[in-house]
C-alpha cells in the first residue's frame, strides 16, 4: 500500500498514543496490598497487655475532645500562618499560636499536591497513588475505611460546607452539607461567603459533633495572582476573622459540654511561588496544622514540630474515640496527649502499633524482619510488665523509668513500622508497562527504519500493510502471544489491568503488536534486498555535513539521552535554553559565510567579492522588507533603493541571531523555573507584586499593541478588526479581574470576574477561526486557490494567537510577542538568505517551541499547570472546555511554532516542492516520538528510583501529553499535505 511519509507518520504516532496509554496505566499504580474496602471495629480493638493479669481496659479509650471543628483553608501554606505574613494579617490565629492553649505543627503533604488526594491522605491514613491527580478532576466515593465513616458508624453526627469533592467522596455521611465548585478559579469570594454564611446559626446549634469547613479562596487567588498578589492578604485577614469567630463560639459552648472542644486549623496542601501546587517543593508540601482546645496547656512560646500529613488520621481518631482506619500509615502526634496519664498514653500508641502492624503483616512478606515490627513485639511485652507492676500498686522509681522506656519504644515502632510502609505504598502492574512498550518500541522502530524512504524526492513509499496477514509468521507470533497472556493472567498473584480486558480487546493488541512486527521485519528484509534508497530530496540530499546538521544532530541526541538524570529533567529548560543560543551562533555563522565567504570550484573559500553573489538572492531577501511598506519592488525607485540600501539589509540579516539571542537572554530572567533557581527573584514576581501594577498595566498594552502589528499583515480587514477589537477585550478583561489597571482608575478599582469580557474576546476568536476554515474549505472544494487556502491557515494562526493572549497571564505576554517576533525575523530575513531545507527548518522550529514552553514558567513539575486559563469566561466548571483551554494554555509555545510552520510551507510553494510538507511533518513527529519511547524505557528501569514520584512520574505525564498535542497538531499537517498531493496529481 502506497502512502504518504505524513500519513504514515501520524497513523505511527497514533499507535504509539495508545501504547503510551497502556503504559501510563500500568505504571500508575493501584494501592498496594491493603484491607481494601474492610472497616476496623471497635469491638476488634486488643486488650491492655496486662503482663498475664485481668486487665479492666479492653476496648477503645474514652474521647478527649467532645466536638471538633476542622477549618481546612486550601492551598494554606505554613509561611502563611507562621511568617511574617501570618503576623500582620492573622493576629488572632498568631495569638493563639503563640500564647494560647494550642499544639502548632508543620505538616507535610506528599506529592501529588492536590486537593482530592489530600483530602484522602487526611482522612483514611494512606499515602494516595500518584494517579490521583488526574482522579482530583472527578472525584469518585472512597470506599477505603476512613475518619467520616467511622464517625457516622459511631453515631456521631457531621456537617460539612465547602468544596464539593468532600461531598462526591462521602456521599450520605453527612447529616448537613452545603458545596462549592472547586475548580471555578476566577470566583474567590462568594465560594468562601458560602461556607461563612452558616457559621452563625451552626455554632449556636448542639445537633452535630463533628464539622468540616473547607475554604477554596485562598488557592483561587494563587492561581489567578499568585502568592504575592495584594489580594492575598484581605483573604488572609478573612480567614483570620473566621478562626475567632469559631474559637469565640467553641469557647462560649465549653461550659455546656463534659468534654471540651477541639478546633483544627489546617492546609490540603502548599502554595508556589507561581500560585500553583501538585509538585514537591518546600512551599507546596509544608502546610500549617494548629490544634486549639482548652485541653491544652496555655504556652509560654511559640514552638512547631514538622509531622507527616497522616499522622492526623490517627491522631484525631483515637482523640474523638474512634478506631484507626484500617488503611491508616500514620502515627500519633505525641504532644497531643501529653496531658493524659502516663498508661492513657502507652494505650494509645499501642492501638496504634497494633493497627500498623497488622499493616505489615498484611503487606510485607517477611514481615518478621521488619524492625519495627519486631520494636513493637518487645514494646507490647515491656508494656505488659509495666501493667503487671501497676495492677499490683508498685510506686517505685522503677515503674516510672520502665514506662518512659516503653513509651520510647512505642514512638520508635510506629515510626519505623510507618516509614516502612510509605516506602510500599504502591506497585507496578509490569505486564502492562511491558505490553504498552513493546507497542511503542515497535513504532519507533519502523517509523526509524522507513526514514530513508519518508524523506525522498516524493514523501511516498510502499507500506506493507496487509501482507503480514498472509504470513506463517504473523499466526505464529499471535499465538504466541496469547500463550504469554495466558500464562501470566493465570499465575500472578496480583491484579493486572491488562488481565482485565474482554478477550476481544487482547485479541486486538495481540493482533496489533504481531502485524506491526510483520510490517517491520518486512520492512527491514526490502531495505537489506534492495539496498537502493529511492532518490533523495534536499531533505537528505547533502555530500556532507555542515555545522547545522551536527548541532541539530548532537542536540536531538544529547537531549533525548540527558533524560535519564533527575537532575537534567528538573532543569530541562536550561537544555533547551543552551541548544537555542547554540543554533543562533550557528546562524550568524552561517549568515556571515553567506556574505564574507564564496568557494571556488574546488571548495576552497575565498575573499568575498560582492560581484560574485548572484543578484537574485540578494533581491530575494530585501524584497522581505517591502511587504511591509509603501514601494513595490518591480518599479524603478524601489530597483534603485535596493541596489543602494544593500548594506543595510546586510546589517539587519546579520544582526537578526543577535537580536533573538537578547531576547532569550530577557525571557530567561522573566520566569524563573525548574529547581536550583526557582526561589530566586524574577521579572515576572516584580511585575505581579501588588506594588507594580502600573508598571504590569504599561507592559501590557505594549505587548498587546505589537502583537496586533506583527499579525495583523496576513489577514483581511475583517479579520484585522476582530483582531483589534479583541486585544482591546483583553485588556478589558485583565482589568476587570484585577491584574492590570485603567489610566483614569489608578487608585479604585471594581474587580469582577470578567466573564463579559472574556465571551466578548471569545466571539472575535470564533469568528476569526470561522473566516479561516471558510477560506480552507472554499480552496479545497470549490476552487484550488493557492492563496485562498494559504490565507486561510494564516486566519487560523491569528486566532489562535488571539486565545493565547487571552488565556496567557500579563507577565507573560512578552513571551508570546517573542514568538511572533522571532517568527517573523527567521521568515523576513535568515530564511531567505539560508538555502535550509524542510527537514532542517522543522527542527529548527521544534527546538524553539520547546524552548517557548518554559519561557512560559512550565517545568516538568505539575505545580507549573496553570489551570486558571481553564476557567476564563465561564461561570462555572465546564469539563470539556475547561480541560481543552488549560491544555492550550500550557503549550502555547510548541503549539504555535507549529502551526506556524504549517502556514509557512504553505505560503512558500515556490521555494519548496510538494514533498517539502510530508517531511515536515515526517521530521516534526520522530522529534517527539524518539524522545517519549527512550523515556518509556528508562522511567522503566528507573521505576525504583529515590525520584521516581517527584520528577520522573510529572515528565512522564508531560510526555504523553505533548505526544497528544502533537499529534493534533501533525493531523493538520497530514490533511495539507494530501490536498496538496491530490492538486499536484490533477
Amino acid at each position: 500500500m502506497r502512502l504518504r511519509s505524513s500519513l504514515f507518520a501520524v497513523c505511527g504516532l497514533l499507535l504509539q498514543l495508545f501504547g503510551m496509554a497502556i503504559f501510563l496505566r500500568g505504571f500508575f499504580p493501584a494501592p498496594a496490598n491493603t484491607f481494601g474496602a474492610a472497616k476496623a471495629r471497635a469491638s476488634a480493638a486488643p486488650a491492655e497487655p496486662a503482663g498475664g493479669l485481668a486487665s479492666n481496659r479492653t476496648g477503645l479509650p474514652s474521647p478527649l475532645f467532645g466536638r471538633v471543628v476542622i477549618m481546612l483553608v486550601d492551598a494554606l501554606r505554613e509561611d502563611f500562618v507562621f511568617g511574617p505574613k501570618g503576623k500582620q494579617f492573622m493576629p488572632h490565629t498568631q495569638q493563639l499560636v503563640e500564647r494560647g492553649s494550642s499544639h502548632s505543627f508543620i505538616a507535610k503533604a506528599w506529592a501529588p499536591t492536590v486537593t482530592m488526594p489530600r483530602i484522602k491522605a487526611m482522612m483514611t491514613g494512606k499515602i494516595p497513588g500518584f494517579i490521583d491527580i488526574i482522579m482530583n478532576l472527578n472525584s469518585p466515593t472512597l470506599l477505603e475505611d476512613n475518619l467520616i465513616w467511622q464517625a457516622k458508624a459511631a453515631g456521631k453526627r457531621t456537617m460539612f460546607y465547602g468544596d464539593d469533592t468532600w461531598i462526591r467522596m462521602f456521599p450520605d455521611q453527612f447529616i448537613e452539607h452545603d458545596g462549592t465548585t472547586s475548580f471555578f478559579v476566577s470566583d474567590y469570594t462568594e465560594v468562601d461567603e458560602n461556607v461563612t454564611r452558616h457559621l452563625d446559626k451552626v455554632l449556636e446549634r448542639n445537633d452535630w459533633d463533628l464539622l468540616i469547613l473547607h475554604y477554596l479562596g485562598l488557592d483561587h487567588i494563587g492561581h489567578l495572582a499568585g502568592p504575592n498578589s495584594h489580594l492575598i492578604g484581605p483573604k488572609l485577614s478573612e480567614m483570620d476573622n473566621i478562626i475567632q469567630k469559631i474559637h469565640t463560639g467553641l469557647v462560649f459552648k465549653d461550659g455546656e459540654a463534659p468534654l471540651p472542644n477541639l478546633l483544627i486549623l489546617c492546609g490540603d496542601h502548599g502554595m508556589s511561588d507561581t500560585g500553583s501546587h501538585g509538585g514537591s517543593s518546600s512551599h507546596e508540601v509544608n502546610t500549617p496544622l494548629v490544634f486549639i482546645s482548652p485541653a491544652f496547656r496555655k504556652k509560654k512560646s511559640f514552638e512547631s514540630e514538622y509531622v507527616e500529613q497522616t499522622d492526623l488520621t490517627s491522631t484525631l481518631a483515637l482523640g474523638f474515640g474512634l478506631p484507626i482506619p484500617r488503611n491508616n500509615l500514620g502515627h500519633l502526634i505525641p504532644s497531643v496527649f501529653e496531658e493524659r496519664s502516663l498508661r492513657e498514653q502507652l494505650r494509645y500508641l499501642h492501638l496504634n502499633g497494633y493497627q500498623l502492624s497488622l499493616l505489615i503483616q498484611e503487606s510485607i512478606p517477611a514481615f518478621e524482619k521488619d524492625a519495627g515490627y519486631k520494636l513493637f513485639q518487645i514494646a507490647q511485652k515491656s508494656h505488659g510488665s509495666w501493667i503487671k507492676l501497676y495492677l499490683e500498686g508498685n510506686t517505685s522509681e522503677t515503674l516510672a523509668n520502665l514506662g518512659k522506656k516503653v513509651l520510647r519504644q512505642y514512638l520508635d515502632a510506629v515510626k519505623f513500622m510507618s516509614s516502612s510502609l510509605s516506602k510500599i505504598v504502591a506497585q507496578y502492574d509490569l505486564y502492562s508497562m511491558i505490553v504498552g512498550t513493546i507497542i511503542v518500541v515497535e513504532v519507533i522502530f519502523l517509523l526509524v527504519v522507513c526514514t530513508p524512504e519518508a524523506l525522498g524526492s516524493t514523501a511516498e513509499f510502499e507500506v506493507p500493510v496487509f501482507s503480514p496477514f498472509y504470513s506463517l509468521l504473523f499466526y505464529l507470533l499471535c499465538l504466541m502471544f496469547a500463550a504469554v497472556h495466558v500464562v501470566v493472567c493465570t499465575s500472578t498473584s496480583t491484579s493486572c489491568y491488562f488481565c482485565s480486558l474482554s478477550w476481544l480487546l487482547v485479541a486486538t493488541v495481540v493482533i496489533l503488536i504481531s502485524a506491526l512486527q510483520c510490517v517491520l521485519f518486512s520492512t527491514l528484509w526490502k531495505c537489506f534486498a534492495n539496498g537502493k534508497p529511492q532518490q533523495k530530496s534536499c531533505a537528505v540530499d547533502c555530500s556532507s555535513w555542515s555545522e547545522l546538521n551536527l548541532v541539530l544532530l548532537l542536540g536531538s541526541i544529547g537531549h533525548t539521552v540527558s533524560l535519564a538524570s533527575s537532575s537534567f529533567i528538573e532543569e530541562e529548560h536550561q537544555t533547551w535554553f543552551f541548544l537555542v543560543n547554540t543554533l543562533l551562533l550557528v546562524f550568524f555563522q552561517d549568515t556571515c559565510r553567506k556574505y564574507f565567504a564564496v568557494s571556488d570550484p574546488k571548495g576552497k573559500a575565498t575573499k568575498w567579492n560582492p560581484e560574485d553573489i548572484d543578484c537574485n538572492e540578494q533581491q530575494t531577501a530585501i524584497h522581505g522588507l517591502f511587504e511591509t511598506s509603501d514601494l513595490d519592488p518591480k518599479d524603478d525607485k524601489s530597483k534603485s533603493y535596493t541596489r543602494s540600501d544593500r548594506n543595510f539589509e546586510k546589517l539587519l540579516v546579520l544582526s537578526s541571531p543577535w537580536v533573538i539571542l537578547v531576547f532569550c537572554r530577557l525571557l530567561r530572567s522573566l520566569n524563573q523555573t525548574g529547581i536550583k533557581y526557582a526561589e530566586k527573584p524574577d521579572i515576572g514576581h516584580w511585575l505581579t507584586s501588588s506594588n507594580h501594577r502600573i508598571e504590569l498595566s504599561t507592559l501590557t498594552a505594549i505587548s498587546l499593541l505589537l502583537i496586533f502589528v506583527l499579525v495583523q499583515k496576513k489577514g483581511s480587514f475583517v479579520s484585522k478588526a476582530a483582531l483589534a477589537l479583541g486585544l482591546v477585550g483583553i485588556y478589558c478583561y485583565r482589568a476587570a479581574v484585577g491584574n492590570v489597571v485603567f489610566p483614569w482608575k489608578l487608585d479604585k478599582q471594581y474587580v469582577s470576574k470578567g466573564i463579559i469580557e472574556a465571551r466578548f474576546v471569545y466571539v472575535f476568536i470564533l469568528g476569526i477561526l470561522f473566516t479561516g476554515v471558510k477560506d480552507l474549505l472554499k480552496s479545497g472544494v470549490v476552487s484550488s486557490d493557492t492563496v485562498t487556502n494559504s490565507r486561510g491557515l494564516w486566519e487560523i494562526y491569528n486566532g489562535l494567537v488571539l486565545l493565547a493572549a487571552l488565556l496567557l497571564r500579563p507577565h507573560n505576554l512578552p513571551v508570546l510577542l517573542f514568538i511572533l517576533l522571532v517568527q517573523m525575523i527567521l521568515t523576513r530575513f535568515i530564511w531567505r538568505i539560508l538555502d535550509y531545507d524542510a527537514a532542517q527548518i522543522t527542527i529548527i522550529y521544534y527546538w524553539f517551541g520547546q524552548a517557548s514552553f518554559y519561557f512560559q514558567g512550565n517545568s516538568n513539575s505539575i505545580a507549573t499547570v496553570d489551570i486558571s486559563a481553564g476557567f476564563v469566561g465561564f461561570e462555572d466548571y465546564v469539563k470539556l472546555p475547561a480541560i481543552f483551554l488549560t491544555i492550550f494554555g500550557t503549550y502555547i509555545g510548541p503549539l504555535l511554532w507549529a502551526v506556524h510552520l504549517t502556514c509557512y510551507m504553505s505560503s512558500e510553494r515556490s521555494r519548496y516542492s510538494s514533498a517539502s510538507v510530508g517531511h515536515s511533518c515526517y521530521c516534526f513527529i520522530l522529534l517527539r516520538a524518539i524522545p517519549a519511547a527512550v523515556y518509556i524505557i528508562l522511567i522503566t528501569s528507573l521505576r525504583y528510583h529515590l525520584f521516581i514520584w517527584s520528577v520522573f512520574s510529572p515528565k512522564l505525564l508531560y510526555e504523553g501529553m505533548h505526544t497528544l498535542v502533537t499529534a493534533a497538531a501533525c493531523i493538520m499537517f497530514t490533511a495539507m499535505d494530501q490536498k496538496r498531493m491530490f492538486k499536484t496529481l490533477s
